[in-house]
């Protein structure tokens, strides 16, 4: 007899698997998907019920193979990739390759990767699921009907190489939407007010306060009995006289108790949202890091270890088991008071797949912080947010006494608010301090305070914010566009596609993704409908619950898009000439263009070739363009170039970074890294530092010899050594703490310096 055959998707879930199955079973990884459709062709037969053109993945036959020669050995085939669409589409076309060689194939999948979890599924195998491979098949062909006939559109109207997606669209018209909102967005003058008040000595004057005592702030609530709104300088003015030498008096002292508390644990949607807020991660970067955690994390004497539960969820159920010791850890940490008398049930969105529990660690006695040393810091800081919600999920609510206290001056109101924590509940087990309001000191009505300061500020109405990753996974949750285990990947189309780039992290839409989008909102406004794009999402689910056929649902896809794209074809206007502009072409007058090249935008005049004016450009806050380079001449000579010995000009390009270019271009296209000064500090390399940028536009250093070495720094170069480790080189750095200084680029060195007065 063979021994059974375990198939998983990753190699790092082999290795965890091993572990605890010993010798008992073969296990081996498909290393995701082992089909697709063709790179080169559409791939799926409208004509014949939209028939999908499967391929073996290029690079991945001897996976195929290996795979095979395995499961003819074996008596039983088990099918474990992930317990999503996606992964039953990878146990599906996995079982489509090895049919013949495996007389029993199952399907088995498990939602923490432990002992007992592979254990229960291995006791309980199921056969495929067609109707979860069918929703995964439908948004697969769905995706390739739209990009594949969408895209070369593109290419024509627009510009070769750009591509349009069925989700990722709608998202882009999101951004772009905000853009024009804030554009459009005329701001309005308003006055704020903000005070500080003492408590006074008793039995002293008013102007005496009691040292004892921290200031408190208030703000101004009311004027002449209603909303506080100060609309100019001279209402500023007239209520600053009113108030003039008025004494500021406590009409009011109202005190309550609240409870505050504890969130759900994470569903993957909100993981991504707070570790962009508290780590400022990508939903990339996030879902990769908490792949690593799931599939198993190598921790010495424990060996490899599977850390949080499945990812990708979007409901906040947890299991009877996992509840049960989660209190039981509270109670043994904390004590009894900080676990509720019944055990906290959260409650799923209607509209959420409950068929996995929500993301909490596997085993809550793992404490962060036992594994701490062993976990590279991303690492870490994920599983403490994971953990920490899931064990605060269980605890009593954190309990406060609040106290607002109203002032009155003359025809103004002032509002103090204070907090006192009576219990600290859930809190106690937060990673950070969570931020409220200051504690008053004790106060009573008719009680005259000591005004510290009164001051007042010119303030300005700030149009919608722009969205941040956080924000617009929120938004696309809300509205319901997408799956959350898909937000991470539209997110970066986005940027990789330079339809947007984040500033200060925040999402700006390019002037390519704003002309793609109004193209595609113009010519296809039922794609690029919100609403159309959240009901195609529902018609999914109802595909994988079984409830509708998915050939039906493209059929219908279909009848409206083809006929659409055929017209779009004959009426939507080409932009390759160039965006036209209210911008004049400063060396000729004549009209310039906004024109889409290889290295971003920029503007080129209309009269070329006898003119050949062009620039980078930037646009301000109403979305006019502004042109960062006027003329040639205006720009500051830095050598000769090599190859038509015009003058050499430092330049931006779109991702932030300088470099050199010759002003001859577009005749000569000479251009050159920009290079720190510094030489690489890699012993035996002879390259030079020079600044790059990432596609996300973060500057960055790194040797010119690269990929022959990959030396790179995140600071700007500063010859060393450093007088505590020796390294060759410091870096110059800006901080909240220290301000800009020279620091050792080296992570277990922590030698710092000021700068030097000439450098700051």
């Amino acid at each position: 007899m063979g021994k059974d055959l375990i198939i998983v998707e990753s190699p790092a879930k082999v290795k965890t698997i091993k572990k605890f199955l010993g010798g008992k079973y073969v296990v081996q990884a498909s290393v995701g998907h082992v089909r697709d459709l063709p790179t080169n062709e559409i791939g799926v037969d409208e004509a014949n019920n939209f028939a999908p053109q499967y391929r073996v993945i290029d690079g991945k036959q001897k996976v195929v193979d290996t795979l095979r020669e395995a499961a003819a050995k074996a008596d039983t085939v088990y099918l474990a990739p992930d317990p999503d669409r996606e992964g039953e589409a990878i146990a599906w076309h996995v079982a489509a390759l090895i049919e013949g060689k495996a007389d029993n194939i199952k399907r088995i999948q498990f939602n923490e990767i432990t002992a007992r979890a592979v254990r229960e599924a291995l006791e309980n195998p199921r056969d495929l699921n067609r109707a979860l491979f069918d929703a995964q098949q439908a948004r697969r062909v769905l995706d390739r009907l739209v990009g594949y006939k969408l895209s070369p559109l593109l290419w024509k109207k627009v510009k070769r190489g750009i591509s349009a997606g069925r989700v990722q669209s709608v998202a882009l018209r999101l951004i772009v939407d905000r853009e024009s909102e804030r554009r459009a967005f005329t701001p309005e003058e308003y006055w704020l007010f903000r005070a500080m008040f003492a408590k006074n000595v008793p039995g002293a004057t008013p102007t005496s306060p009691d040292p004892q005592y921290a200031p408190f702030k208030a703000e101004l609530a009311k004027i002449d009995g209603k909303k506080a709104h100060v609309a100019d300088a001279d209402a500023a003015n007239a209520l600053e006289d009113a108030m003039r030498g008025k004494p500021f008096v406590i009409t009011a002292v109202e005190r309550k108790k609240r409870e505050r508390q504890p969130q759900p644990p994470f569903i993957t949607s909100t993981l991504q949202q707070a570790a962009n807020q508290r780590l400022g991660y990508s939903a990339k970067r996030t879902m990769n890091i908490a792949q690593r955690l799931y599939e198993g994390v190598e921790l010495g004497e424990m060996g490899t270890v599977a850390l949080i539960t499945y990812m990708r969820t979007d409901s906040v159920r947890v299991s009877d088991e996992a509840r049960d010791a989660a209190r039981a850890f509270v109670t043994e940490t904390w004590g009894a008071d900080f676990c509720p008398a019944k055990p906290r049930q959260f409650k799923t969105k209607g509209s959420a797949q409950d068929a996995h529990e929500a993301v909490r660690p596997v085993d809550v006695n793992v404490t962060p912080d036992s594994v701490k040393h062993l976990l590279p810091p991303d690492q870490f800081q994920l599983y403490r947010l994971v953990w920490s919600r899931f064990v605060a999920s269980q605890m009593a609510p954190a309990r406060f006494d609040d106290t607002t206290v109203a002032i009155a001056c003359g025809p103004a109101e002032w509002r103090a608010k204070g907090e006192r924590m009576l219990f600290p509940g859930f809190l106690a087990a937060m990673p950070q301090k969570e931020e409220g309001d200051a504690e008053l000191p004790p106060l009573q009505e008719g009680e005259t305070l000591h005004p510290v300061s009164v001051e007042k500020e010119q303030k300005f109405t700030q149009p919608p914010a722009r969205y941040t990753e956080a924000s617009l996974v929120r938004e696309l949750e809300e509205r319901g566009i997408g799956r959350p285990s898909t937000y991470a990947s539209i997110i970066s189309t986005l940027i990789d596609r330079d339809y947007t780039r984040l500033e200060d992290k925040h999402f700006v839409p390019t002037d390519l993704g704003a002309t793609v989008c109004d193209l595609l909102a113009r010519h296809f406004t039922t794609l690029m409908d919100v609403g159309f794009t959240a009901q195609m999402e529902d018609s999914l689910d109802k595909v994988a619950e079984g409830g509708l056929d998915w050939v039906e649902l493209l059929s219908r896809f279909s009848a409206d898009f083809n006929p659409t794209l055929e017209s779009a074809a004959k009426a939507m206007e080409t932009v390759k000439g160039g965006l036209p502009t209210n911008v004049t072409c400063p060396e000729c007058g004549k009209p310039v263009v906004v024109k889409f090249g290889k290295a971003g935008p920029f503007l080129a005049c209309t009269a070329y070739p006898d003119c050949k004016f062009t620039s980078n450009f930037s646009r301000d806050e109403k979305g006019d363009i502004v042109i960062e380079q006027r003329a040639r001449e205006e720009l500051e000579a830095v050598g000769t170039c090599p190859e038509c010995g015009k003058d050499l000009v430092v330049k931006k390009a779109r991702t932030g970074s300088r470099f050199i270019a010759c002003t001859g271009y577009p005749d000569c296209r000479h251009t050159e890294p920009f290079s720190t000064g510094i030489a690489c500090p890699r012993e035996g390399c002879d390259g030079q530092l020079v600044e790059k940028s990432s596609k996300r536009g973060k500057i960055f250093y790194s040797c010119n010899r690269f990929p022959k070495c990959d030396y790179a720094l995140w600071d700007w170069p500063v010859p060393g050594p450093c007088p505590v480790c020796g390294s060759p080189l410091l870096v110059k750095k800006s901080t909240r703490a220290k301000g800009l200084h020279i620091a050792c680029p080296e992570k277990t060195c922590r030698y710092t310096q000021e700068l030097p007065d000439d450098e700051g």
